[in-house]
């Protein structure tokens, strides 16, 4: 008998098959097998007990009952899903989905996907982590109540297909918040005095008078002329040289939001894309030593690295970049995240053999460029530290003094590895007392800048810094956010849209825990201290549902409807009542006013598009239904439609098509010239009674061999007469001009 494995990916259960025999057998079950029903609240809630009531959906059924069939085959059957707590879930459903005691399983983990990981996982595995799964039933129950109560809440009171979540709307409102910062900033003046010295060298004013300039000083441009009239009347000499050396510290590895992060910074990746890549990585790709995954998990808020990668890692150094670039002790980082999850590993390669050069031989461009981030950024954090040096000139003259700086590189360190983008700023060598030629000097308006907007990048390190979601949160809520159409991303910026403000004004005003960024980085931290078992997870939702389910009672009286029914003094041209300007999800429309009896809609050009043109009316009767015919246009032109679509769906062409002089020879009705998607053809009029079609012009020529039409047409180069039945050709008579 063999022992069964199962995963959540194929792409996992390809590789992980790779390193073991034949007595293993590794199925995926393709994520969740069981969730929450899609269309019910799916929460029975009995004595202050919320239990919850999954279901395995239509399309894991089959699996489901594969993974079953092998599971009575097997002598062990392992659960092997992901280390995190949505992993921890998915290996418990699996279980209960087979009919299996989840604790009585062995459970492996791993955080790489290498043949030695999955031996060792093997050799030492444990039991279902209930406490973990409590804490993703929790969350998951917490998200269901409050997506299932007040997103149609939201819908009845101000359009349809509007909804609310306990981490999206918190990060909605952070968004909103910046716009309405943006919108309501007011331009500071200030001004700036600059000198360029002899030779080439800029300074900034820092002094005059004795009294110390800084940014926002010197407010008006009178004020700055008449420094600057002072100013260049004056000789100026070297008062003081300072040096200074300083080290650029090594950067810690990725975690889940830094990788994220650095990808849309270097690389243009969108947080969505960087993960599917990142996983991809990690689950399993061609190498030079066979299929492996090639980094460790890439969901993780820790720091940590083992020390078997550490000892990797200074070995690779020291070989490849000499022992100044190696430190005396290997680097250990501490994650700055809430609730970081320690047991873990940061985001790191799995074989320092499989450089980036290497790599490229197997990788897709992308895979690359994401890999060779992650390489490099894990060898620089074992690194040593640069060093640079600072260089700080002051010129004083007898009211001003002006301080020019510049810096070099003294060793390069880590970024050997990573690269040093900014170019070396020397200042030339002078001696104090020396006198140093004034070449220019100006006054220089500026006008303090409004905040900028969130960037996907930016908005997840201001997510990770509140404490609101976790690792496996971030691009998935930022994408919900977009597809909702709540957000827009404008050169890469994310720009909140009208309803998003309307959504968060009602929130702020009658749910204001909901997008309260404490309350819901507090809710997180109490997730975690379930998933410790120092929170029992059924206390946890009583205590949220309570008062909240009250506050969503409350809403449904006091909450105003903000939805649009405007007159707009046309009539139904269907049933006579009146249109009315509507709004919905995808903006403003017209419909009548005798919805739902009537379902007349028209569409409103959104702005910078041209209005979709209504059908013309016609005097053109359906023969299928009797309503008027109406004139649409389509991919292949205008076209006759009945009016009373989508109940009837007849069309047919706008001008009657061309009746040739031969007559069917099946029936001896009419032969028409119609058109198609795939081109022009000819097809009998009492289509469908009769299926006579032909690709080419029937003529009047009768095939010698069966009777029947041909077609006039050219093959090899030659005019033949084709037997639209047989097939038979021969070949034609020269044909005039006027037949040409």
């Amino acid at each position: 008998m063999k022992n069964l494995i199962i995963v959540e990916s194929p792409a996992k259960a390809r590789t992980i098959k790779n390193f073991l025999g034949k007595d293993y057998e590794v199925v995926a079950s393709k994520g969740h097998i069981r969730d929450l029903p899609k269309h019910s609240f799916g929460i029975k809630i009995e004595e202050g007990r919320f239990e919850p009531q999954y279901r395995v959906d239509k399309d894991h059924s089959a699996i489901v009952k594969q993974i079953k069939d092998l599971a009575k085959k097997s002598e062990q059957v392992y659960i092997a899903t992901d280390e995190d707590r949505e992993g921890e879930a998915i290996g418990y459903h699996i279980a209960k989905a087979i009919g299996k005691d989840p604790e009585s399983l062995p459970r492996i983990v791993f955080h790489e996907i290498t043949k030695s990981a999955i031996r060792h996982a093997l050799q030492t595995p444990r039991k279902i982590d209930m406490d973990q799964v409590n804490a993703q039933q929790a969350r998951r129950l917490l998200d269901r109540i409050v997506g299932y109560k007040l997103s149609p809440l939201l819908a009845s009171k101000i359009q349809k297909g509007l909804s609310a979540g306990r981490v999206q709307s918190a990060a909605l409102k952070i968004v909103v918040d910046r716009e309405r910062e943006i919108a309501a900033f007011k331009p500071v003046e200030y001004w700036s005095i600059d000198a360029l010295f002899k030779p080439e060298i800029e300074a900034g004013l820092v002094e005059f008078n004795g009294k110390k300039i800084e940014k926002m000083t010197i407010k008006t441009g009178e004020e700055a002329h008449a420094i600057e009239a002072t100013l260049k009347k004056e000789t100026f000499r070297v008062k003081s040289i300072e040096k200074k050396q300083r080290k650029s510290s090594t950067p810690p590895p990725f975690m889940t939001s830094t990788l994220q992060q650095s990808a849309s910074g270097r690389l243009g990746f969108s947080p969505k894309k960087t993960m599917m890549i990142a996983q991809k990585l990690y689950e399993g790709v061609k190498t030079d030593k066979g299929q492996m995954g090639v980094i460790t998990y890439m969901r993780t808020d820790s720091l940590n690295i083992a020390k078997e990668a550490q000892e990797a890692a200074r070995e690779t150094i020291l070989k490849a970049y000499g022992e100044k670039y190696l430190p005396p002790k290997p680097k250990v980082y501490a994650s700055k995240a809430k609730g970081a999850q320690e047991a873990h590993e940061a985001i790191r390669p799995t074989r320092l053999d499989f450089t980036p050069d290497i790599a490229a031989k197997f990788l897709a461009p992308d895979e690359l460029k994401l890999y060779r981030l992650i390489y490099n950024r894990f060898l620089a954090s074992q690194m040593a530290d640069a060093v640079l040096e600072s260089q700080t000139i002051l010129f004083a003259s007898e009211h001003g003094v002006f301080k020019a700086t510049g810096r070099k590189l003294v060793f390069d360190g880590f970024y050997r590895v990573m690269g040093y983008d900014d170019r070396d700023k020397l200042l030339p060598e002078l001696k104090e007392g020396e006198e140093v030629p004034l070449e220019k000097l100006t006054a220089n308006q500026h006008f303090t800048e409004p905040p900028p907007r969130y960037t996907e990048a930016s908005l997840i390190k201001k997510l990770e810094s509140l404490g609101i979601g976790r690792p496996s949160t971030y691009a998935p809520t930022i994408s919900l956010l977009v597809s909702r159409e709540y957000l827009k991303i404008e050169k890469r910026q994310l720009v909140p849209t009208t309803i998003a403000f309307t959504v968060i004004e009602i929130l702020e005003k009658h749910f204001p825990e909901i997008v309260d960024s404490n309350f819901t980085a507090q809710m997180e931290e109490k997730l975690d201290e379930v998933a410790e078992k120092k929170v029992d997870w059924q206390k946890l939702l009583l205590e949220f549902y309570k008062p909240f389910i009250e506050k969503v009672e409350q809403g449904k009286k006091e909450i105003k409807s903000l939805k649009k029914a405007e007159p707009i003094g046309r009539a139904c041209p269907e049933c006579g009542s009146e249109l009315l300007l509507r709004s919905g999800r995808y903006g403003d429309f017209i419909a009548c006013s005798n919805y739902p009896k009537c379902k007349y809609t028209e569409n409103i050009a959104k702005e910078g598009e041209e209005a979709r043109p209504q059908p013309q009316t016609t005097d053109e009767v359906c023969d299928k239904c009797g309503a008027p015919m109406v004139i649409k246009t389509g991919r292949r032109g205008p076209f006759l439609a009945c009016s009373a679509y989508p109940k009837c769906k007849n069309t047919r062409p706008l001008e009657k098509p061309k009746a040739l002089a031969v007559k069917c020879p099946e029936c001896g009705g009419e032969i028409l010239e119609r058109a198609s998607r795939r081109g022009k053809f000819f097809g009998c009029s009492n289509y469908p009674k009769c299926t006579f079609v032909s690709k080419f012009e029937p003529t009047e020529h009768k095939c010698p061999e069966c009777g029947y039409l041909t077609a006039r047409r050219t093959y090899r180069g030659k005019e033949v007469y084709e037997c639209i039945k047989c097939k038979h050709r021969e070949e034609a008579e020269a044909s005039s001009d006027s037949e040409k």
